[in-house]
């Protein structure tokens, strides 16, 4: 059994897994969050209901750092032990949906924070909420983290800043109190949703003691465009593939669903595409969109002329809607100068071959991302190459572990950056009790 005392900073999904393994391992643990709250970010995910992991999760499934290291993290705490986790340890009725996702029975995100609590009290970890690291230190035996007392939940998100940094000072703000403790794990997450305390000192704390970081960007988080498409089609979901183009760089492709918004674009495939678009040099990136992914010209040609002679009366509308939404179809019919209600054989090579280029490449005009406080992830931070890939032990800062999002690692949208968490948090967790000397005596 360990008697050490490590010192969690951060009570989301990550902070509250190290800490639980933590304890279980033996060490006393305190558990400090910058909002009085722990949580709140599995509050809101999934749309309240929390996607706790996905059917298959491979490395992947993953964008920032090694795969290799991603691995080797998702092995030693895989699906099906997270599964068995939820299920067995903390009672938490699962279900799988034919997405591959799974959410708790109650779709409901409180039964998931609510077990994790109730899991964490059992285990014996002290929680602290309202108390914000700003300060670490090292100690001879350990560290010494300065907190600030969080009177006002509303202060928080005060740090954020624009995305590309790779320096954070420290915030100028001198300490209430002091913790010490043998080892320290940060799981203070990136700075999405800001107003829950993840809003950059995390970055700054790590900073300043040694640590780099690759720019964080948003991530996850809707596309805003200047398209007159998105009044014209407002509310349309229909399934496409959207290619991100930049100079110098090779085209990336995703595929899924599209819903078209007043402000822009989301939907899966616009969050999955996003973070790529925010870490895109803005002077020549651009967003084309397949709308019809199981088509090339050849066979939209094909089809339109055979379907021409069959069917003289068919109209481009009725065409279209074979395979798209009829607000869409009749927009995209009109961009290219085409009455959708005008039959097939009368419209003139021109303007069909325009309708094809806007099915197969349109550009959506893509002007940037609602930012942090719509992403539901932050993609960049703490390089892996930075931490132990099978402690997640700082390199930098003996004695501290990195967990979460805090790390440049993230997944696509499906339940994977819940896995992440679970299988990080745990690893430093366990690690973080042990300590070094535990490990090396381990290792004889």
């Amino acid at each position: 059994m360990s008697n050490r005392h490590v010192l969690v900073i951060g009570a989301g999904a990550a902070g509250l897994t190290a800490a639980i393994r933590a304890a279980e391992s033996g060490a006393r643990v305190t558990l400090l969050n910058a909002h009085p709250k722990p949580g709140l970010k599995i509050l809101m995910s999934g749309g309240t209901r929390c996607n706790v992991t996905h059917q298959k999760v491979t490395e992947r499934d993953y964008f920032g750092g090694s795969r290799n290291v991603v691995a080797r993290i998702l092995r030693a705490f895989d699906v099906q032990q997270t599964l068995d986790w939820f299920e067995d340890d903390m009672q938490v009725a699962l279900k799988l949906e034919d997405t591959g996702k799974y959410f708790p029975l109650t779709d409901d995100a409180n039964t998931v924070l609510d077990a994790l609590l109730r899991e964490a009290e059992r285990a014996g970890v002290t929680l602290r909420g309202g108390q914000r690291v700003v300060r670490l230190t090292r100690v001879a035996n350990g560290w010494r983290a300065g907190i600030q007392r969080v009177r006002d939940a509303s202060s928080l998100g005060d740090a954020v800043s624009g995305s590309g940094q790779t320096e954070w000072p420290l915030p100028a703000i001198h300490p209430e109190a002091w913790e010490e403790a043998d080892a320290v794990i940060v799981a203070t997450g990136g700075l999405s949703y800001p107003r829950s305390g993840s809003d950059g000192t995390g970055y700054a704390l790590l900073n300043s003691l040694g640590h780099t970081l690759t720019p964080p960007v948003p991530a996850l988080v809707p596309l805003t465009a200047d398209d007159p498409l998105c009044a014209a089609a407002q509310g349309v979901t229909t399934d496409v593939a959207l290619t991100l183009h930049q100079k110098g760089a090779k085209p990336q492709k995703f595929e899924g669903s599209l819903l078209i918004a007043h402000f822009g674009y989301t939907g899966p495939v616009a969050l999955d595409l996003s973070r790529h678009f925010s870490g895109a040099d803005p002077a020549t990136r651009r967003v084309t969109c397949n709308f019809l992914p199981h088509a090339d010209h050849e066979w939209l040609l094909e089809d339109w002329l055979a379907r021409a002679d069959r069917e003289s009366v068919r109209t481009v509308r009725r065409h279209l809607g074979t395979w798209l939404p009829d607000r869409l179809a009749c927009e995209l019919s009109w961009e290219a100068e085409i009455d959708p209600g005008r039959a097939l054989p009368q419209v003139a090579r021109a303007r069909r071959e325009k309708l094809f280029s806007n099915l197969l490449a349109r550009d959506l005009r893509v002007t940037g991302t609602l930012g942090y406080e719509r992403a539901e992830v932050t993609a960049g931070g703490v390089p892996l190459s930075e931490v132990d890939a099978s402690t997640l032990e700082s390199r930098v800062a003996p004695g501290l572990y990195l967990c979460g999002e805090v790390l440049d690692v993230e997944g696509r949208l499906g339940g994977f950056n819940f896995q992440w968490a679970w299988s990080s948090g745990t690893v430093a967790g366990r690690s973080a009790a042990k300590g070094r000397d535990a490990e090396r005596e381990a290792a004889r």
